[in-house]
């Protein structure tokens, strides 16, 4: 079976050791090709080749991302059939999409498990979803954890590994400095015709709206081994969720975290809270430019994302 590999040199959690190790392992099984990347954009330019190149799987060793990217790529022209598989061994810190598959966090260990996947013929459909025209595998979310995603990012490209507590710090300064906790600015409007949630039968449109986050998959993200999010009920296999806020004063935001960092079982419930599950297809738009990020990954800003699930997108080995 012909492979691609694509390495992210700057993976958090595999050492040049244990990329080699893995790169010996992965060759005794498959016809493979290993590329690193050398820029932002050249995972999704890699994959979108191997499409072209009727390469059978193409596996990302690295964070969530090097899976975005790798994913983008793959779906460049949308979902087809004759589109290569994706294998994921984890590389970041996070690893969401990795770990809502059930894949072990260490690269030796989810190695081991696709090799196991590759021999038995072991293979998942999974939806995903799209902003406008960029696929995400896990969350998407405008507005302050956008804003927490941007200021992250902009440490890391000066060198610096990230830990949970940077997003914390982050989180504290964005919401504290810089965030505009006075004056909403989303709107968000269904058009497509799934069912949500909370809203009952009725069509979703909430305005004046700070905060936007929309998952494919739970969790949105991990602190270390916790898993974190507000759509317990999100999956693959489903449409949309959605959470987003009518209010940033202090107090309320407190008590929906100390719900976030809890167990749940059901949607977080809250006066400023909107939330719906199973949703197909809904419009954001913004009376100002907005901080959109997709899979941990800054995207800029925005005053309008079409947001829409793709059922059985790509075929995962896992």
């Amino acid at each position: 079976m012909r492979a691609l590999l694509v390495v992210n040199p700057a993976a958090t959690t595999a050492s040049p050791r244990t990329r080699e190790v893995l790169r010996t392992a992965l060759d005794r099984e498959l016809k493979l090709e290993v590329v690193e990347t050398g820029h932002r954009g050249h995972a999704s330019e890699l994959a979108r080749q191997a499409s072209i190149d009727g390469v059978e799987i193409v596996i990302a060793l690295g964070g969530d991302g090097t899976v975005n990217e790798v994913v983008n790529g793959l779906l460049a022209d949308g979902p087809h059939p004759d589109a290569p598989d994706l294998a994921v061994v984890p590389g970041g810190g996070a690893n969401v999409f990795a770990r809502s598959l059930g894949i072990p966090r260490d690269p030796v260990e989810a190695t081991g498990a696709l090799l196991a996947a590759l021999r038995t013929g072991r293979r998942r459909d999974v939806g995903l979803a799209q902003v406008d025209s960029r696929w995400f595998t896990f969350n998407a979310g405008l507005g302050w954890d956008a804003e927490v995603v941007a200021r992250v990012d902009q440490a890391r490209r000066g060198g610096a590994p990230t830990a949970p507590s940077d997003y914390l710090r982050a989180a504290l300064g964005t919401f504290f400095r810089s965030t505009d906790r006075r004056h909403p600015a989303l709107t968000v409007t269904q058009t497509g015709g799934a069912p949500v949630g909370d809203q009952g039968s009725s069509p979703l449109h909430e305005s004046g709206l700070y905060l936007v986050m929309v998952a494919n998959t739970a969790p949105w993200t991990y602190l270390r081994s916790r898993p974190i999010g507000p759509f317990p009920l999100a999956s693959f296999d489903t449409g949309l969720d959605l959470y987003a806020l009518r209010s940033l004063r202090t107090l309320p935001v407190l008590r929906q975290v100390r719900q976030l960092l809890s167990p749940r079982t059901s949607a977080l419930r809250g006066r400023s809270v909107i939330s719906a599950h199973d949703v197909a297809e809904f419009t954001v738009t913004a009376s100002r430019p907005v901080a959109l990020q997709v899979d941990g990954e800054p995207l800029g800003v925005r005053e309008r994302a079409v947001f829409r699930s793709q059922p059985r997108a790509l075929r995962v080995v896992a």
